[in-house]
């Protein structure tokens, strides 16, 4: 829908569709658990950053991280990385008002030009098995036009015109996207702990039937031990 706004109303200035001046400072907004027991959840996604933030320091870009969950900000504080601020302790019921404030929080830097881009970083919910790490570019918002299916110009009208709804939906669609962030995070770190509690379930049951076979082995032992000395002692009489 989008895509087909911003191609019927031509050439649109919007302030999450220009390209700030500072060409320097990137935010990587991650999105990690405050808890453990999940497996390799937070670790898979903080090393997958890692890696992209070192390559952005590679290209001359200066990279502040925004922490939402303790694991990610433990992670990238212990190893000097600037954090910019963190944000611990989630309730899940207030995900709607992080989001709306996270967005008024990242409009208001770029506007303000305090960063080139902002970077997502999440989990990207894919099963219960399967959690996939992102790291999206969020600000400046960019749109893909759907110029190659047939019609697609002229074939909608849009009333108010363009630049109005685009005032409406461009943050409306940074909110969703922030909300779905902390949706998929929330979904696969319980899925990656189930996970992990279940492994860690039946490794314990192999142990225990481990453990309870050498038992009685060594029981099994003793006893012939004890069995065979009764009856050397018998014929010794």
């Amino acid at each position: 829908v989008l895509g087909r706004v911003v191609q019927s109303a031509g050439d649109v200035d919007h302030p999450l569709l220009t390209v700030p001046e500072n060409e320097t400072d990137v935010l990587v907004v991650l999105m990690t658990s405050d808890r453990g027991l999940c497996g390799g959840f937070n670790s898979r996604l903080c090393r997958d950053v890692e890696g992209q933030i070192k390559t952005l320091q590679a290209a001359g870009k200066t990279v502040k991280v925004l922490c939402y969950g303790k694991k990610g900000r433990s992670h990238f504080a212990n190893r000097g990385y600037d954090i910019l601020d963190s944000v611990l302790d989630i309730d899940p019921t207030t995900y709607p008002e992080l989001s709306e404030e996270l967005a008024n929080r990242l409009v208001d830097g770029l506007i303000s030009n305090q960063f080139s881009e902002v970077r997502l970083a999440f989990n990207r919910y894919v099963s219960v098995m399967t959690q996939d790490p992102s790291f999206d570019q969020i600000l400046p918002m960019v749109i893909e036009s759907e110029e190659g299916q047939a019609g697609a110009e002229g074939d909608y009208i849009y009333e108010p015109d363009g630049d109005e709804i685009l005032g409406q939906l461009l943050p409306k669609s940074l909110r969703t996207r922030i909300y779905q962030g902390f949706l998929e995070t929330q979904a696969g770190e319980q899925a990656s702990r189930m996970t992990a509690m279940d492994s860690a379930t039946r490794n314990a049951g192999d142990i225990i039937d481990q453990l309870t076979l050498d038992y009685n082995r060594a029981r099994q032992a003793a006893i012939t031990k004890e069995l065979i000395e009764i009856v050397s002692g018998a014929e010794a009489l």
